[in-house]
């Protein structure tokens, strides 16, 4: 029997069993690794997991990640001299993908280390900041005074008293960033995101006078110098790029040329109900990427996947119109389950996989032949039913005549017991098999 990266067997249908978390395979697993432990995000996935996949190519792959997130892929690919180009429908996830993708020179680090220690001197300045983000309620987020320095600390970034080499201002919202939501008080481990409660009547504990300017004026100055240090790690030696643009429809997307890609690495949005503009948001507002709460559900009812806000009234009006039925046999029944007991979500698991087979369909237009693609993707579970995302992908992908479909079970997931996360292993189609 073939086997998989660790060992699991490869099956039209693997077996979700015997596995444990092995958090090395998510997002936990690059926090420490240079750029790639920016920003923590929780729909980053794994380094290691895209080294594995990445030991099977060589130096003339082309890599694709249409579903690039937090650049994990072509940073990778980057590294190792690959390379790749990545697409993503958030403009911020464009932007931080290319910064991690960026050559800097020695330099650079320098100039981030002091630029930080001037701006970190306004976190002190009692006058009120001229900006701070739209954002709702704003004051759940942060307590008075710590809102006030990351607002000082913002606009010193924003508005240099002296000019900055490329890049420096870019580097130094990243530490600006991680200071944000490191001070905010909100957690983000579960899929309603909730408000941290702090003394007995749920606000923040007091602090005294002029604390906060010195808790955040350290914690920038520290994001700063790890930001910088970080330039150093892996740097990228091949040129690689994250591109704005619909996965679900590749060909406008890609860059002028529509290179043939050998391979593809990614892993898209699950069909979990778990925005991934929720946790974006504040990054978002904070760097001008929004300005209000309906800019937020409109980006998120553009990508695969998106509950956020709007979102969710415009899925209340959907109807399947798109590329036909989803060729999985027990779909049907599946969404008729999860529509009895919400409606809401029956069609919100339609509109998934109707996207994903626009996704496939587009696929299949810019690659090479005989392209080998990876797809790390989540089962789910809605009330007593369970959704085979991974059984769904493999039926889609042999459905628009990919070959060698295989579905590898890597790791227990740490929510409900019945989660795993599966690796769909497929090959495009020789150009024999295009013929035919």
């Amino acid at each position: 029997m073939n086997t998989g990266l660790f060992g699991q067997p490869l099956t039209t249908a693997s077996p979700a069993t015997g596995l444990g978390r092995r958090d090395h395979l998510t997002f936990r697993g690059n926090v420490a690794l240079g750029r790639y432990g920016w920003l923590r995000l929780t729909p980053a996935y794994s380094l290691h997991l895209v080294r594995e996949l990445l030991k099977q190519s060589g130096p003339d792959e082309i890599v694709l990640d249409p579903f690039s997130g937090t650049g994990t892929t072509p940073l990778a690919c980057a590294s190792l001299g690959i390379r790749c180009d990545a697409v993503d429908i958030n403009p911020f996830l464009v932007w931080l993908g290319n910064l991690k993708l960026t050559r800097f020179d020695d330099g650079t680090a320098r100039a981030v280390k002091s630029a930080a220690t001037r701006i970190a001197e306004k976190a002190h300045d009692p006058r009120p900041a001229a900006w701070k983000p739209d954002l709702h309620q704003i004051e759940k987020w942060w307590d008075g005074p710590t809102l006030h320095a990351l607002a000082a600390i913002c606009d010193g970034i924003r508005n240099p008293k002296r000019e900055r080499a490329s890049g420096v201002s870019d580097l130094l919202s990243i530490a600006f960033c991680r200071v944000m939501i490191q001070t905010a008080n909100v957690s983000f481990g579960h899929q309603s995101m909730s408000f941290k409660r702090n003394g007995a009547n749920g606000g923040l504990l007091a602090e005294p006078p002029g604390g906060a300017g010195a808790r955040i004026a350290a914690a920038f100055l520290a994001a700063a110098d790890e930001v910088a240090d970080s330039l150093q790690v892996e740097p990228p030696t091949a040129q690689c790029r994250v591109v704005l643009g619909d996965s679900r429809d590749l060909g406008a997307a890609l860059p002028a040329g529509k290179r043939r890609y050998t391979a593809v690495i990614t892993s898209p949005p699950y069909p979990n109900r778990m925005s991934y503009i929720r946790e974006l948001r504040p990054y978002m507002y904070w760097l001008g990427y929004l300005s209000d709460g309906r800019a937020a559900g409109e980006l998120d009812w553009k990508a695969i996947g998106g509950t956020w806000g709007c979102a969710t009234s415009l899925l209340n009006t959907w109807t399947p119109n798109g590329h036909g039925e989803i060729p999985f046999p027990q779909f049907d029944r599946i969404i008729r389950d999860i529509s009895a007991g919400h409606a809401l979500l029956g069609r919100y698991v339609h509109k998934y996989f109707e996207d994903i087979k626009g996704h496939i369909l587009s696929l299949r237009k810019v690659l090479a032949p005989g392209a080998r693609c990876h797809y790390i993707v989540g089962n789910s579970k809605f009330y007593d039913t369970m959704l085979p995302v991974e059984g769904v992908y493999a039926a889609l992908f042999e459905d628009a005549g990919f070959v060698d479909v295989r579905v590898e079970t890597i790791r227990k997931r740490t929510s409900k017991k019945e989660l795993y996360e599966f690796i769909v292993h497929v090959r495009a189609p020789s150009l024999a098999r295009r013929a035919t």
